[in-house]
């Protein structure tokens, strides 16, 4: 379970700044949160969706080998008001962001954030990282369990999360999910392989 700083003082950055380099720290709603790096099918999940998703669509619009139109990023650190947030992936369309900025951090939050959850992210994923997500309006979240072999697709309706879909190990071999819906994803490249049974052999 992510460490929580449970001070009087809301965090501050200058906190963030004094962690040392294997972990990954946030600001919540004012308390530090101090996350270990992924462990294997954590990391496999977010490269591999990175691959899927970056390769069609990090590139400028109506170009050759995808539709285009969006930067994707790995873990950018985002600055929401007081609020500091590590997604495992995310993206913004061109035509809000037409370049990167050349500050280590974003203000603006993304069109689309991926959390790739792992049983000590996986609280505070779904709730204080999902409201601050809404309250900046960002558009589509996908929350992924590598464990449950689970992706959850949200759309941003009139302020609330609208679950648009769950696919699970009995998904098609292939899916279109929006907002990266004009490509085919096969979600079994996402999940490590089970290990080979001696039947199996």
């Amino acid at each position: 379970m992510p460490m929580a700083n449970r001070a009087s003082k809301p965090a501050t950055y200058d906190d963030i700044l004094k962690l040392p380099d294997h972990v990954v720290g946030e600001i919540l709603e004012g308390e530090l949160f101090v996350s270990p790096r992924p462990a294997p099918p954590h990391a496999h999940a977010t490269s591999v969706i990175g691959a899927d998703v970056l390769g069609p669509f990090h590139r400028t619009p109506g170009g050759p080998g995808g539709p285009g139109g969006w930067w994707i990023l790995d873990e950018p650190e985002l600055h929401l008001r007081s609020d500091v947030l590590v997604p495992d992936l995310a993206g913004w369309r061109r035509e809000r962001m037409p370049t990167l900025p050349t500050t280590a951090a974003f203000e603006l939050a993304p069109d689309w954030a991926c959390e790739v959850t792992s049983p000590s992210t996986v609280r505070i994923d779904r709730s204080r990282k999902m409201r601050i997500y809404r309250r900046e309006k960002v558009a589509h979240l996908w929350l992924v369990d590598p464990l449950a072999r689970l992706l959850e697709v949200f759309r941003l309706e009139d302020s609330r999360w609208f679950q648009v879909e769950a696919y699970g190990e009995d998904t098609p071999e292939k899916v279109r999910v929006e907002p990266f819906d004009a490509i085919e994803l096969e979600l079994s490249r996402w999940w490590v392989p089970e290990p080979a049974t001696p039947e199996s052999r």
